[in-house]
């Protein structure tokens, strides 16, 4: 019997690739790809030759089979790669993991690449659990109704992802359905020209139409939906939050203040307040 490996590949920057990735693409018998050419690209980059044959939506139910045979002779090995980042996420790739499950082939993950994890980490947004919906309907209307169903959703941090062209529209579907909603949107991530846009919703939206290179390159927005009933954790500490936005953003302490007040739904004037008492004690 041989084994299925999960391998991320690089979202963007090449260097990204991991040494155990590079191993194992190297050692196994055969590549599953979603797209065979973009993958043979980078088994060229890294000097690898080895079979590929694709593995996408579209043909998922008639190549399972196919895998799954050669996976039940001895030793053979085949890598599931996606085109960028980790495999079965927004992607069919769990299609071909759960059949190999059920038919006793062990499944590896390896550690990589993911375009969800790394909006996470820079986001500033908390993360002690998130719902990931990946790419929202084109239609507005579909839009629309998944997004009410996402503000109904208690999980208050979400994550998705959208096209270049539809950025600007998702935003403002995302602000007629809950307005005060603070965002990360990220823009090419872990390429030469990554952005990152932070603040809330209206904010965001204004600091893409201002660039006129907004619709190139991926993105992937991190959210948290506000709750203004809730009462504020005591982990939050506002005087840290202010620091930050002026490091960050190299704003002013009244801008600052007013962004955190915003990002962490609480009233302007408690903010306000930390910074002066802060102030007092530094002076």
């Amino acid at each position: 019997m041989g084994k299925l490996f999960v391998v991320p590949t690089p979202i963007g920057n090449l260097s990204d690739i991991t040494k155990r990735a590079v191993e194992v693409l190297s050692d196994c018998d055969l590549i599953a790809a979603e797209d065979t050419r973009v993958t043979k690209n980078l088994l060229n980059h890294l000097n690898i030759k080895k079979n590929t044959v694709s593995y996408h939506k579209f043909n998922k139910a008639t190549r399972k089979n196919e895998l799954i045979k050669k996976l039940k002779e001895d030793d053979f090995d085949i890598c599931l790669v996606t085109d960028a980042g980790t495999p079965c996420i927004s992607d069919p790739g769990y299609f071909l993991v759960r059949e190999a499950i059920e038919n006793g082939v062990s499944v590896i993950g390896l550690a990589g690449a993911s375009a969800v994890t790394i909006a996470l980490s820079v986001s500033g947004i908390k993360t002690d659990e998130f719902a990931f919906y990946g790419f929202l309907p084109a239609k507005k209307s579909a839009l629309i109704k998944k997004l009410s169903d996402i503000k109904e959703n208690s999980v208050r941090t979400f994550v998705i992802y959208e096209s270049p062209r539809r950025i600007v529209k998702l935003l403002e579907a995302i602000n007629d359905v809950f307005p005060d909603t603070y965002l990360c949107v990220c823009n090419d991530l872990t390429k030469y020209y990554e952005k990152s846009y932070y603040g809330d919703v209206a904010d965001v939206i204004s600091q893409l139409k201002n660039n006129e290179k907004h619709e190139k390159g991926e993105y992937t927005i991190v959210a948290r939906k506000p709750e203004l009933d809730e009462e504020v954790e005591d982990e939050f500490c506002y005087e840290a939050h202010i620091i930050n936005e002026m490091i960050k953003r190299e704003s002013s302490s009244k801008e600052a203040i007013s962004i955190t007040a915003k990002k962490l739904q609480v009233p302007k004037k408690d903010v306000y307040k930390a910074w002066v008492d802060l102030k007092e004690f530094i002076e």
